[in-house]
Formats: structure tokens, sequence, C-alpha cells
């Protein structure tokens, strides 16, 4: 069952039944990639969220937000076609971990270089990563 309040503070509380046409229909519309905001307009007194849970407890297929995918597109966070996953490829610890490149580009890579003893990085990036103040003029 779905709770729905009315507009006022004090109003009733409707009860809606998931009848199994309405669970059909409900399955139908998601299966064509409906968003919640859709279905429950089509079903008609239901909310988003109690299409949203009715989807969970059904165990149907969830999908990607579509709001988010167009946020991201937007933004530009689309993974690059043909990407290699870095995040597969293991560095040893004793490889430098310094990034090489845009991570969202092919190519991307780490440095590999020998690490310094006890630093996740090469001589060379130890020398951009850390720099000593000089404290001494004070």
């Amino acid at each position: 069952m779905c709770s729905l309040r009315g507009d006022g503070a004090n109003s009733e509380r409707k009860q809606m039944e998931w009848s199994e046409e309405r669970v059909e229909m409900l399955k139908s519309l998601w299966s064509k990639g409906r968003t919640a905001s859709q279905i429950a307009e089509e079903l008609g007194d239901v909310t988003r969220n109690a299409v949203i849970g009715k989807v969970h407890r059904l165990g149907l297929k969830s999908r990607p937000s579509p709001i988010r995918r167009e946020r991201e597109r937007k933004r530009g966070f689309a993974p690059a076609p043909n990407a290699v996953d870095v995040r597969s490829r293991r560095v040893s610890e004793r490889e430098c971990h310094w990034p090489i490149g845009n991570p969202r580009e092919p190519g991307f890579h780490f440095c590999g270089a020998p690490a310094e003893a006890d630093r996740p990085y090469c001589a060379a990036h130890c020398a951009v990563a850390y720099r000593r103040s000089d404290n001494s003029a004070a």
C-alpha cells in the first residue's frame, strides 16, 4: 500500500492499492524506459516515490538516473571512447604513482618509474610534490 497526503496538514490519508493490473502497467512502462514521475502521472493517485519503492520491491532492473546522465554529459564526464581503465591495472607499491595525462582520455597512465623509499613517487616527481618551506628567515 502507498499513502498519499492531500494538500493540507490535517487532510485525510488516501490508500492506494497495487492491483495486479497496476503492477503490470508499472512493469510495462518501466521496461519502456519511462521515468518514475511519468509512471506516477500515468497511473494516477500514486507518487513518484511510491513507484520507485514498488520497482525496488518487485526487483525490476534499475536504470541510471536520466538527470545524472544529462548533467554528466553537459560537464563532459562521459568516459572517453576506447579509454583504458587504469583502475584495472595495479600499480606496484614500488612504482611511481604520479598521474600522466587526463584520466578520461586514452593514454592516461602513471609514471611507473622506481619510487623513492617510503614515498609514492619517483625522485623527479617527489621534487615537484614535496617542497620544503623555508622558515629560517623568520
